[in-house]
This record gives structure tokens, C-alpha cells and sequence, in this order.
């Protein structure tokens, strides 16, 4: 008798699944197991723990064949909020701290976009992960818009979110290890948080607005990503020239955070997750690789430059930019260098960053084809 198989039409339901439940009742089992991750993420003071959790939290519920989706206007809607994020930072301080060292910033830049090609070409090369996959899941930057980056230049985004959010757990780790051993760095105790301060609409009915219009308008443009790239070119624009205040309040982070961690671990699916775990041994080599071979160019800038060790290191980790940027606004570092080299790399990245991924891809695509021949 012939076997069925486990993923054709007529096989034996999994007893873990969601797939025949209400949806009510799946969107309380996901918001459940998102509160529970998020807690233990916060306990463990992981960073980026309101999306890893929700993440994770979408992924149990994927591996449950869960039929939930995050509605793509909600999606567009929290990558504004993450634009506007981005172009928070972009302020004069950063413009004049780029200017004084433009040379380093590229030289730094350079050398990390490099390291991170060439380990990204080896995943493809010896077919652990897809080429544009492979690069873009080892793009130094911001993790979230890597991700989403990723997605609308046509790699596989669960993939990259796993590699991306791998490495910012690991950096996160790596650089409180380097702010425990540093000697004569301060810390600074952190603020504590106010989820739901008093609202201001001056300043969050612009925002809001600057939020949903260029979501809008990047979405009818068919920009790729353009839900997070036109606020943040509009919100650097507007809030360097006057004319609005940026205005994100916690609890407006925290819906965007769990709205595109959800939208992401939700498009799991048991092969997905089964390929991820076969890849995890390969993922996480490299990506120790890169944290190391970085925090060694670090060593070395910081002993020419003059820097203190954790600003030499802060600044040329292989991302995310917001991760590390919390770290350093924790301690007495030179913290507009930082942001500079960071968001510099950023840039830079999303711009070359498509580019890149395709000639990977070309170049692995052809050493297979004449491989064949």
C-alpha cells in the first residue's frame, strides 16, 4: 500500500494545528503566545523584544498552520512608522558628524558591505541559502528594513528575517559583553519607559499624517519598500527644515513592531522553518564570523583614530543601526560618531544593496550553469 504524503491533500491532520479553528480564537492564541515571548524577551532584556517576540510568537502559529494574515494596509502602515523611525535620526548633528569623518565612515563602511558580500556569496555559493537571499539576510543595517528591503527585491523575507534577527540577538549580546569589559566607559540608566505619555497633536497629527500620505503615496508609486522610504526621505526633509516634529510615541512603535512581526512570522510555514533549522548551524557560523572580523577593524580604527574601545566597536557592528544605537545611548560613548557610521552604512547599503544581491545571484546563477554544462 502506498504511503501518503505528509503534506498531500488527503494526510492525517497534524494534532498541533490551528488551521480549522475560529479566527477569533487564532488571534487570541497569537496574541497570547506573543505576550508570553515578548515578556520573557523584556525579562532577558533581549533587544528589539516587542518584534522578535511577536515574530516568533506568528511563527508558533505558522507551525500550527495557522490561516491568520496581517491585513497589507495595516503592513504599509507600521513600515511608515518605521521610516519616520529612521528619519529621526537623520538630524544636523548627524549631517556635521558625517562631514568630520567622511573618510572613515567610508573606509568603515567599505570594508563591513564587503565582509558581509562575501559571506552572504559563500551561503550561495555552497547552496545553504538562495543567492539574494544569502545577501540580503547578511546586509549590515537596520534588521526591520533589510527584511522588507529584501521582500520587495524578490528574496525570501522569513529567510532573511531569520538571518537578520539571528545576527541582531548576537550583536546585542556581543556588545553588552564588550560594555561590561570596557574600562572607564560609564553607563548611563537608561529611561524608563512612558508607553502612553500625554498626546501632543501638534506634533503626532503631522506625524501621523506624514505616516499614512507617504505610506500611500510609496505604495501607488511601486516604489520597492516605498511604505518606508518615502517618510523617511519626507521626515528627514521636514523635520531638518522646521516644519514638523517627529512624533512617535511608544505605544505607536509598539503597534508597528508587533504589526510587521506578525505580518513576517505568519508567512512561515513548516518547510520554511524546517529549512531554517537546517541552515542555523552555517547561519550562525557566519554570522559570529562577521561580528569578529568587524570587531577586529573596530579595534584597529579605535587604536588610530584614538577612539575608546566601545566606540570603535559600536560603530563599525555589523548592525541593526537601532539596536546598537540603544546600547550606546546607554553608556558615555561618542554617540553622534556612531549614529554616523551606522545610519552612513545604512544608506548606503539600501541603496547599493539591490545591486549587489543581483550580481550575487548572476554570478552564482552562471558558476551552477557552466557547472552543468
Amino acid at each position: 500500500m502506498q504511503k501518503t504524503s505528509p503534506s498531500g491533500p488527503n494526510s492525517t491532520p497534524s494534532k498541533f494545528s490551528f488551521k480549522n479553528r475560529a479566527r477569533p480564537i487564532q488571534w487570541v492564541l497569537l496574541a497570547v503566545f506573543s505576550a508570553i515571548l515578548i515578556f520573557a524577551g523584556e525579562e532577558l532584556q533581549l533587544p528589539a523584544a516587542m518584534l522578535l517576540g511577536a515574530m516568533l510568537g506568528a511563527i508558533l502559529m505558522a507551525a500550527g498552520e495557522s490561516t491568520l494574515r496581517v491585513h497589507r494596509w495595516l503592513s504599509l502602515g507600521a513600515q511608515g512608522v518605521v521610516g519616520c523611525l529612521i528619519a529621526r535620526s537623520i538630524t544636523a548633528e548627524f549631517f556635521t558628524s558625517m562631514g568630520q569623518h567622511l573618510p572613515v565612515i567610508l573606509l568603515s563602511v567599505g570594508y563591513v558591505l564587503f565582509t558581509s558580500t562575501f559571506i552572504g556569496y559563500l551561503l550561495a555559493r555552497f547552496r545553504i541559502l538562495p543567492g539574494t537571499t544569502a545577501v540580503w539576510g547578511s546586509s549590515p543595517g537596520a534588521a526591520t528594513a533589510m527584511t522588507l528591503m529584501a521582500e520587495a527585491h524578490g528574496a525570501d523575507a522569513r529567510l532573511v528575517a531569520f538571518m537578520q534577527y539571528l545576527r541582531v540577538v548576537l550583536v546585542a549580546t556581543a556588545a553588552s559583553l564588550v560594555l561590561r569589559l570596557s574600562t572607564g566607559v560609564e553607563t548611563v540608566t537608561p529611561i524608563e519607559i512612558v508607553w502612553f505619555p500625554p498626546i501632543d497633536w501638534s506634533t503626532l497629527g503631522p506625524t501621523l499624517l506624514l505616516i499614512v500620505g507617504g505610506s500611500f503615496l510609496g505604495e501607488i508609486l511601486r516604489i520597492p519598500t516605498g511604505a518606508m522610504l518615502v517618510p523617511l526621505i519626507l521626515g528627514a526633509l521636514l523635520q531638518d527644515t522646521g516644519f514638523i516634529t517627529i512624533d512617535l510615541p511608544p505605544w505607536l512603535l509598539a503597534v508597528s513592531y508587533l504589526l510587521i512581526g506578525w505580518r513576517i512570522g505568519l508567512g512561515f510555514s513548516r518547510a520554511i522553518i524546517a529549512h531554517a533549522a537546517r541552515a542555523f548551524p552555517a547561519v550562525l557560523t557566519s554570522t559570529l564570523l562577521l561580528i569578529a572580523v568587524c570587531g577586529l577593524f573596530g579595534m584597529a580604527l579605535g587604536h588610530v583614530l584614538g577612539l575608546d574601545p566601545l566606540t570603535a566597536y559600536l560603530a563599525t557592528s555589523p548592525g541593526g543601526a537601532d539596536t546598537v544605537a540603544i546600547i550606546a545611548a546607554s553608556s558615555n560613548v561618542d554617540l553622534p560618531f556612531i549614529i554616523a557610521m551606522q545610519t552612513s552604512r545604512f544608506f548606503i547599503v539600501l541603496l547599493a544593496g539591490p545591486a549587489i544581491a543581483r550580481f550575487v545571484a548572476a554570478r552564482i546563477e552562471r558558476r551552477i550553469t557552466k557547472k552543468n554544462l
